[in-house]
């Protein structure tokens, strides 16, 4: 029997790359017999992208926080296919909540359900489970007292970040959660640590940067004219900071390959990124793909949230000439302030060290160019944009 992978939040900007990845034969076509991809919301295979595969199989509607334990395992008992062969899972589902301490109980809970479930319902091979978190567990959403700065380039073994943010970062209860569930038990886990991820989705997602700025310069280009200046539309500080952005295959495929190679990754963290960059060598590089010239900082460029919602009536006239998916620019599940957090308020160096991955023999790599280009290509060929 082979492996079978189980994905929480398949239609997210990285459970779709683990599947896709896996589809697409990494790390060799024969590594996984079953792909088992949950969605909450209704996704068919032609709306993912994903190749036309036997081993695929797409279970939307399962709510993780919905009825009792027992309730949950017979939902997923009934609505997965051979359910007790499953041997990985990777957890990449999230609940946003506003409220830090529901934020992290309730995504804790949904954690540890789903991780019992499928403990209950395939005990003989579950045998890794690989579980995200990101820059916030370094402090990078504390902004100006960002504990760290001196401190770089970050590494895993870092202590805690101080309280009261410690308490209000569900992260860490996660983490606690896996340690908990998985004492004395045969099956092992890891955790995944990417900074901001570039990529692709089939539906909207809250915190994709890469659709905000495709959908904003395709509309730049329709309204102001192919060759036209565009501003970066952030600040000098945040123009120069260095980090490393995390394009979503390569965070894909370390989550596949930590999971398949459980004794040498086995309750560990890892940073997981692309080349080191700053947006004054990105922008440029970003603009260019949808033939504009990115430039730096100048007072009063648009931001593009704004733009978008001032010209809405041209993107419409777009959106119909060119036969585009509709509700991308107007749904409700993204996030309108991510692109002005990301591109202006985090104006601090944080870059991370990849020696840990390395290590345990991961040794890929991704240059910002053809991460960029690999996702706006992805949304181009599902008619998000032009």
């Amino acid at each position: 029997m082979g492996n079978h992978a189980l994905v929480y939040g398949a239609s997210g900007i990285t459970g779709w790359a683990i599947v896709n990845a896996i589809l697409n034969g990494y790390p060799s076509k024969d590594a996984f017999t079953k792909v088992s991809a949950l969605v909450n919301r209704p996704l068919t295979r032609e709306m993912a992208m994903w190749p036309d595969d036997p081993r695929l199989q797409i279970v939307s509607g399962i709510d993780l926080l919905k009825g009792s334990q027992e309730e949950l395992e017979n939902t997923i008992k009934e609505k997965v296919p051979d359910v007790d062969t499953v041997t990985q899972v990777y957890f990449y589902s999230y609940k946003q909540i506003d409220d830090p301490t529901q934020e992290c109980t309730t995504n804790t809970s949904m954690l540890s359900r789903s991780i019992t479930a499928i403990e209950h319902l395939s005990p003989k091979n579950l045998s890794h489970v690989v579980l995200p978190s990101g820059t916030k567990i370094y402090g990078c959403q504390m902004l100006s007292r960002f504990p760290f700065a001196n401190a770089l380039p970050l590494v895993e073994t870092l202590p805690p970040i101080p309280e009261p943010d410690l308490s209000q970062l569900f992260y860490y209860d996660q983490i606690d959660c896996l340690k908990r569930l998985s004492s004395g038990k045969s099956w092992k886990w890891c955790e995944v640590r990417p900074d901001n991820i570039i990529g692709f989705v089939p539906n909207n997602n809250a915190y994709c940067l890469a659709q905000t700025l495709a959908l904003y310069l395709s509309l730049y280009r329709a309204v102001e004219g192919e060759g036209t200046v565009v501003a970066f539309p952030g600040t000098h500080k945040s123009w120069r900071n260095r980090y490393n952005e995390a394009p979503q295959d390569m965070v894909a495929r370390f989550s596949i390959y930590a999971s398949l190679n459980p004794g040498e990754t086995a309750g560990k963290s890892f940073n997981v990124g692309g080349e080191e960059d700053t947006w004054e060598g990105k922008w440029p590089v970003i603009c260019g793909y949808f033939g504009l010239k990115g430039v730096g900082p100048v007072e009063g460029a648009p931001q593009p949230g704004k733009y978008i919602e001032e010209h809405r009536e041209e993107w419409d006239r777009l959106e119909e000439r060119c036969g585009l998916k509709k509700g991308s620019v107007d749904s409700d599940v993204t996030h309108p302030g991510f692109q002005y957090v990301i591109m202006t308020l985090f104006d601090f160096d944080r870059q991370m060290s990849m020696e840990a991955s390395r290590k345990v023999g991961f040794t890929e790599e991704m240059r910002t160019p053809e991460t960029w280009k690999i996702a706006f290509d992805r949304m181009r060929k599902a008619k998000v944009i032009p």
